[in-house]
């Protein structure tokens, strides 16, 4: 008999317990994807990493209270040591959020302006690694033809060549990693930061692509949005001679993971070509009005 996923995931968070000395009856799913989330009945939310992922579920942990110790709003770890490990992958143990909605760009600002200016934490951070899995996505997508793979390759290649060769910029720091509104919850009290599972030093630069980029590629956002976003964080990254390297990174990484999604789920095929004619120069000027994927 074949098990659904919910059913392995659950037996997974059954052994997560177990070593935690917790109990997953009553436990409820949050989210059931690259990581598995689920809430237990004492209202703790367990975090279960994908397999090989034991040093970041760490860091993670490492981060949140690196955060807490600096009074920057955020989803906090709970007080047990931590991560716990079982069937071969890790599982982290947070406090359970009040009723929140999604932040938006305007409120995700201040949060990102505030973890950029704290010093470097004692812990080991590692540098931001902008290519991760790229090439990997390119080399097994089944859905593209052999002209569009060699072309994809070599953007990669230009683009490693880009960033190393980034002019000055904003101070290096800690960044955030995935900085869009989907990663800041607003409550009652306030708005705070989720999911530091990307956490590293590099450019803050990168952290505020990802709503330039909302702006300029997909067309998601209004000029009067982007133009508040930037005045709440101080600066407009579209100003810095470097962005365009990183919108490329940042469209490229885009179009690799709608290729991932589409080998998967034919729904995306289309959205996936698209991608691809966009950034060949084939679909005029930005922005192009993407949709997600997955």
């Amino acid at each position: 008999m074949t098990t659904t996923p919910t059913e392995e995931s659950l037996a997974v968070l059954k052994e997560v317990a177990a070593v935690a000395g917790l109990s997953a009856d009553g436990a409820e799913p949050i989210r059931l994807a690259e990581n598995d989330l689920w809430k237990l009945a004492n209202d703790e939310v367990v975090r279960i990493s994908r397999v090989g992922q034991d040093e970041v579920a760490a860091r993670e942990v490492a981060v949140a209270r690196w955060l807490a110790e600096n009074n920057v709003p955020a989803v906090r770890p709970t007080s047990k040591d931590q991560p716990v490990h079982a069937c071969g992958r890790a599982a982290t143990f947070w406090e359970l959020l009040p009723p929140h909605r999604q932040g938006t760009e305007a409120e995700l600002a201040p949060l990102l302006r505030r973890m950029h200016k704290l010093p470097r934490p004692t812990f080991a951070i590692g540098q931001l690694q902008p290519f991760v899995r790229i090439a990997e996505r390119i080399g097994a997508a089944r859905c593209v033809t052999d002209g569009d793979r060699t072309w994809l390759a070599g953007r990669l290649n230009e683009l490693k060549e880009q960033w190393s060769q980034l002019p000055p910029g904003l101070t290096h720091s800690v960044i955030h990693g995935d900085a869009w509104g989907g990663n800041c919850a607003v409550t009652d009290e306030g708005a705070l930061l989720l999911d530091f599972e990307r956490t590293s030093m590099g450019p803050p630069e990168w952290d505020l692509t990802s709503t330039a980029v909302a702006f300029d590629t997909f067309g998601t956002l209004s000029a009067a949005q982007y133009a508040d976003y930037s005045e709440q964080y101080g600066y407009d990254v579209r100003d810095w001679a470097g962005y365009p390297i990183l919108r490329g990174i940042r469209e490229l990484r885009l179009v690799t993971f709608s290729l991932q999604t589409a080998d998967q789920n034919p729904e995306a095929l289309d959205q996936a070509q698209y991608r691809i004619s966009c950034v060949r120069g084939r679909e005029g000027r930005r922005p192009w009005h993407w949709t997600a994927v997955g």
